[in-house]
Parts: structure tokens; C-alpha cells; sequence
């Protein structure tokens, strides 16, 4: 399943879950549900972030120039 519906299917539990209409082992159900697709949500974000790089100019030949992207850069 791709980040986009792990994500959706983990708003619906929310959603079900906030309505407090659920039986006791069905909410137990949902919720292990919606544990183990948050940290598979946090793993691929995870992931994606060591991944992506930030263009800091170019070489002499024109070449990209770039650097891993720290997001704690961007509080200073």
C-alpha cells in the first residue's frame, strides 16, 4: 500500500474511532490498525527525507551542485 492510502485509511480510523460509536474489540482492532500504519507513515517519511538533496548552485562545468537536505538549517 503507497504512503497516500495508508495515510487516508488511517484518517477513517480517526474518524471512526472520534465517534465513539465502535464496540470495545472493534475500536481495539482500528486502533492496532491505525499504530501499525502511522509508523509505516513515519518510516516512509522517514526514508524520503535521507533521500532528498538540495541544489546549492552549480560546478564549473554546469553541473548540480548538492548537498543533503537538513530541515533543522531552516530554523537558524
Amino acid at each position: 500500500m503507497d504512503f497516500e492510502k495508508k495515510l487516508t485509511r488511517l484518517e477513517e480510523i480517526v474518524q471512526k474511532m472520534e465517534r465513539g460509536e465502535l464496540a470495545l474489540d472493534e475500536s481495539m482492532k482500528l486502533f492496532e490498525e491505525g499504530v501499525k500504519l502511522s509508523r509505516d507513515c513515519q518510516q516512509q517519511l522517514t526514508k524520503a527525507e535521507a533521500q532528498v538533496k538540495k541544489l546549492v548552485g552549480t560546478d564549473a562545468n554546469g553541473k548540480a551542485v548538492t548537498e543533503n537536505f537538513d530541515p533543522s538549517e531552516d530554523d537558524e
